[in-house]
């Protein structure tokens, strides 16, 4: 009989641990608000790897699209540019106002460093990407990061 009870205690207490466990990793599964959007309930990552005005056109779009199915303030959109992609952020680019648009509405646009690194080691001068894209070492890092926090990655 003690053996028992002694076996429904140690069964109730794994069954406790277990539930807080969940409990917790439940708890983290959760993003961490934004700082500079803490009401986004809506997270995505738009990756911007080829030289393409049409994925250039894409990436805009879907942006204004969402900025217009959700409140501004309810959607954290972030352009993660490497490789070709920062093409996008260049001055010249026809599309500079579109982006710059954007950027004033909340969405961000990030360049990757290792890219124009190559670039100026290739061509012996620094490209020039307008002054409002964020710059990030690695790009891919930076996908990486934000998929790991709550970021749904769409690459169109």
């Amino acid at each position: 009989m003690k053996r028992i009870a002694a076996h429904a205690r140690l069964k109730a207490g794994s069954l406790a641990c277990a539930s807080l466990l969940a409990l917790l990793s439940g708890a983290q599964a959760q993003p961490a608000p934004l700082p500079d959007k803490p009401f986004a309930e809506h997270r995505l990552a738009l990756q911007l790897s080829d030289n393409d005005p049409k994925k250039e056109g894409l990436i805009i779009s879907i942006a204004n699209n969402l900025l217009k199915a959700y409140d501004p303030d309810k959607i954290a959109i972030e352009v993660v540019t490497f490789g070709p992609g920062i093409d996008l952020l260049r001055p010249e680019n026809p599309n500079r106002q579109r982006v710059e648009s954007l950027i004033a509405q909340g969405v961000k646009f990030d360049v990757c460093l290792n890219t124009v690194d190559s670039i100026e080691r290739e061509t012996g001068k620094r490209p020039a990407i307008i002054p409002l894209a964020i710059p990030v070492q690695v790009g891919v890092a930076q996908i990486l990061a934000l998929t790991e926090n709550g970021f749904t990655l769409v690459r169109p």
